[in-house]
């Protein structure tokens, strides 16, 4: 019997995602031209089916599919929306390896949201990638759900006065006439809404640690940049010694020549704003809150949107951990002041479910490093940060659920953690402070 894959069905974004099938690899080869914003581009992307196929979809937002073939014959497609429907010659079997090759292309442009654009935005002179939901079909074919983790190759070809960064590895860099082609392998698995793209005119300067560091930035502020980012390999240091080790082979950040309204992690990079450097540490605490994604976000990915606070609750927190290990004010300092605070704000929400509309609201952020806070105080930092790196290893480059989390953590306990976590993650109510 065959049967079609059509959306997920996921609570918070039912429209997003695509049931059916798990995709193993993108090879994406993009043509930009910066000043048109014109986007010629192929997509190969090879996916196991989960049950056998008639159709299925793809998520392809604002641009159009000119050609699809499927095991390398020609497919019928049609777009909707921001479906992509693709119907093989022949149906495809439970648990074959198929090859999806797409050519695409037109004006890329920001997925709308409650959040504002999402996804391929030009600058004033270049292109950030923000993707963080569901902003992903905005420049390529995918299926856009954050469990479904693949490898990736990207490659981007555009004017030579440009700098381009994306994830992973650069593997190859060539020139032809006034243009740049650039290759990144990204070898880890890595979601859709991770994946990304930057277009420059940058200078680039290293950072010494345990891993490679790159920064990318416009060369009239490299001094601010080298002053906020330099400490950032005792950074890197800290959250090895507390995490387990970096779960990449490389980090870059990026330093864009606009303002952003707030910094953006991806798989191994992070992208801040002009406004986010002053040249005095204004904004250190968002140059370790992103690093910090790098094990919460990138490498343990949630399975589903609801469980946002296992990204930035952790990323919140690992703010906290640097300021008291650099001298600032203590976590628990800093925990009863944003306990206070939040006691103030409305209690409307459960932090393991704070609806859609609250992904990105700060009162998710504290309370999940609150929430953190209170687990390492019932716990002690000698079973709390060995239960840490356990959850970054067990689980690396996998995807995580609050479940999963309680459950490693209730090992490390004295005594049972429910009392904790109901309170913390499952009422409403924010918990008295815990002295």
């Amino acid at each position: 019997m065959s049967v079609a894959s059509g959306t997920c069905g996921h609570p918070y974004f039912p429209e997003r995602g695509n049931e059916g099938y798990w995709v193993e690899h993108y090879d994406l080869a993009l043509e930009y031209r910066v000043v048109a914003n014109r986007l010629r581009a192929s997509a190969t992307i090879s996916a196991f089916a989960a049950g056998a196929l008639s159709w299925f979809a793809l998520d392809l937002a604002g641009l159009r599919a000119t050609a699809v073939l499927v095991d390398g014959l020609p497919a019928r497609f049609t777009q909707h929306g921001d479906k992509l429907r693709v119907t093989p010659a022949r149906t495809l079997q439970e648990g074959t390896l198929f090859v999806v090759e797409i050519r695409y292309g037109g004006n890329p442009r920001p997925v709308p949201s409650h959040w504002g654009g999402l996804g391929w935005e030009q600058l004033s002179d270049g292109v950030i990638v923000a993707s963080q939901p569901t902003g992903a079909p905005s420049w390529f074919p995918c299926n856009d759900r954050p469990g479904d983790k693949s490898t990736f190759r990207i490659s981007v070809t555009t004017a030579s006065a440009y700098e381009v960064v994306a994830n992973g590895r650069l593997a190859g860099k060539r020139r032809a006439a006034s243009t740049t082609t650039w290759v990144y392998e990204q070898a880890e698995p890595m979601a859709t809404y991770l994946a990304s793209v930057q277009i420059g005119r940058y200078q680039t300067a290293e950072v010494s640690g345990p891993v490679p560091q790159r920064l990318f930035f416009p060369s009239r502020l490299a001094s601010r940049v080298r002053l906020d980012f330099g400490r950032q390999q005792q950074m890197l240091a800290l959250f090895t010694e507390r995490f387990g080790p970096y779960p990449f082979a490389a980090y870059t950040v990026v330093v864009a020549d606009d303002d952003l309204e707030i910094p953006v992690e991806a798989q191994g990079m992070s992208i801040f704003g002009r406004n986010h450097v002053d040249g005095r540490r204004g904004e250190e605490r968002l140059v370790a809150h992103e690093l910090a994604h790098q094990w919460f976000g990138n490498s343990l990915t949630l399975e589903s949107w609801r469980e946002i606070w296992l990204h930035e609750g952790f990323a919140s927190y690992a703010e906290w951990l640097w300021s008291e290990a650099s001298g600032g004010e203590t976590a628990d300092a800093l925990a009863a002041r944003w306990h206070r605070k939040l006691s103030r704000l409305p209690q409307d929400f459960v932090l393991a479910d704070p609806g859609a509309r609250r992904l990105f609201d700060d009162r998710v952020y504290k309370r999940g490093a609150l929430t953190v806070h209170a687990l390492r105080r019932a716990l002690g930092d000698e079973a709390f940060f060995p239960m840490l790196r356990e959850w970054t290893t067990t689980y690396q480059h996998g995807a995580v659920t609050t479940d999963r989390f309680t459950r490693l953590a209730d090992r490390y306990a004295t005594t049972p953690l429910d009392p904790l976590f109901t309170s913390w993650l499952h009422t409403e109510r924010l918990p008295a402070e815990h002295r």
